[in-house]
């Protein structure tokens, strides 16, 4: 399927990842959308809090008409935090689920009977490796992104008859600022010792000497161009890789190293 004059609905646009992938779909002919709370200087913008139920079925009103349809939902925002599980605020763990799961959840909400009655469209969801690989003092980021990968696949089946396809992108390493906004925990219990700290700081040096966002809006726009995506698709090469042997080894042995390496 070719992009041109499809109208594209980006989240999170602004910066990393997303704007990466606003450029790629608007150089394939594809006619881009940003939302995201602040507008963007390239592209045509609604600006909208993804958390903001209203907002966002304000925005996708709008967006109906000026374009009169909706090809593609990209679903792209969100943002992390780290720290400890048992001392990790409420009000943060509930956040990041507003934003990183109720916040695309908002959007397909608002999407989808448009993309029905226009005969069909295609939504991608950005997870992530660590929605399938949790990782250690980031377990609420991976907690949202692997309820992102369970929601897609119901959604994908609940969907399909009406020529909706629906794709998640699971990126590894990649850099951007998303590394420098992750929100860190106010306090750690000490009983951590430098544990937090040490796997906090691994983290961001794997993000930092990571991939450039540009890696992963070739996959997304991969997605958004064929006929049928595949389900889930890792993005970068060796975090394919990583995916396939943990679904290959025990359980048990996969979270043992995942543990050695944050630890």
């Amino acid at each position: 399927m070719t992009l041109r004059d499809k109208v594209v609905i980006v989240t999170g646009a602004t910066s990393g990842i997303g704007l990466a992938t606003a450029r790629l779909m608007s150089a394939k002919g594809a006619k881009v959308v940003c939302v995201a709370r602040h507008a963007s200087q390239e592209f045509y913008s609604v600006c909208a809090d993804v958390t903001d139920r209203a907002q966002v079925f304000a925005a996708v009103e709008k967006i109906i008409g000026e374009f009169g349809k909706i090809d593609v939902l990209v679903n792209n925002a969100g943002f992390g935090i780290s720290g400890s599980v048992e001392d990790t605020a409420e009000e943060d763990a509930r956040r990041i689920f507003d934003v990183n799961f109720y916040g695309m959840l908002n959007f397909i909400q608002a999407v989808v009977p448009h993309m029905r009655s226009g005969g069909g469209g295609k939504i991608i969801n950005m997870s992530s490796v660590a929605g399938e690989l949790s990782i250690p003092f980031q377990a609420f980021y991976s907690a949202t992104k692997s309820a992102i990968i369970s929601l897609s696949e119901a959604l994908r089946n609940e969907v399909a008859p009406f020529n909706i396809k629906v794709c998640c992108v699971l990126p590894g390493d990649v850099r951007t600022g998303f590394t420098s906004a992750r929100k860190k925990n106010a306090y750690d219990n000490p009983a951590y010792g430098d544990r937090i700290t040490k796997s906090v700081a691994a983290m961001e040096r794997d993000e930092r000497g990571g991939m450039s966002p540009e890696v992963i809006a070739k996959v997304v726009v991969r997605c958004a161009s064929v006929k049928n995506p595949p389900v889930a698709v890792s993005g970068g090469a060796k975090y394919a890789l990583f995916m396939f042997l943990a679904r290959l080894l025990p359980r048990r042995f996969v979270n043992f190293i995942l543990g050695r390496m944050y630890d």
